[in-house]
């Protein structure tokens, strides 16, 4: 969905609309696993282990409320925008263990051009939830397309799994990389080289 034209001067107040957190009941159920665990919950050193996982899931899970500011391309600026290196923390849905790494946002801007600290903002509000990273990076791709109406979207995110590394196969130090694009972006060669250029990988 594109901004429409009477709220191009009012910022679109963002908030996730996930179901609400039982911090009380996330308690109960740590305590109930490190009992399964066979670990005593009441033992000095995990007596306050079920409220410190509790509040650190429920921390990890939860984005930051923000204002998407957009403004007028004024100048007609044509060419790609690309913010690099964004830090990515989120969960794997299968392990609940982290995945971590970085993404890298860009698109070609139509009528209107983004606050650039907005980038890190979309990718947060989709990363703190249970992910995969090909949901993951098709969110953030597809909520910038149907919100800022640009020319193209590009987003790719690189990332290490806790999954991976420290269980299972345990291939630390492996990263996966995703990649979701839209508009010129994607329908364009040389476009689509140039962002993958950009990011520094090969397309």
């Amino acid at each position: 969905m594109a901004i429409s034209a009477d709220l191009e001067s009012v910022p679109l107040h963002i908030v996730a609309r996930r179901a609400e957190i039982d911090l009380p009941a996330a308690q109960r159920a740590v305590a109930d696993l490190l009992t399964a665990l066979g670990r005593d919950p009441q033992s000095a050193h995990l007596a306050e282990t079920p409220r410190r996982v509790a509040n650190a899931y429920a921390e990890m899970l939860t984005p930051r409320e923000f204002e998407l500011t957009t403004f007028p391309n004024d100048e007609g600026y044509d060419e790609l925008v690309l913010a690099k290196d964004i830090p990515v923390q989120s969960l794997c849905e299968h392990h609940l263990l982290p995945f971590q790494g970085v993404a890298h946002v860009g698109y070609l801007p139509g009528d209107r051009i983004l606050g650039l600290s907005k980038l890190a903002r979309v990718v947060e509000l989709f990363a703190r939830d249970f992910q995969v990273q090909e949901r993951l990076t098709k969110q953030v791709a597809d909520w910038l397309q149907d919100h800022l109406d640009p020319k193209g979207v590009g987003v790719v995110i690189e990332a290490e799994h806790q999954c991976m590394s420290l269980r299972g196969v345990r291939a630390a130090g492996s990263r996966t990389v995703t990649s979701s694009l839209h508009g010129i972006l994607r329908d364009s060669p040389s476009s689509r080289q140039e962002f993958f250029a950009l990011t520094g990988l090969t397309p």
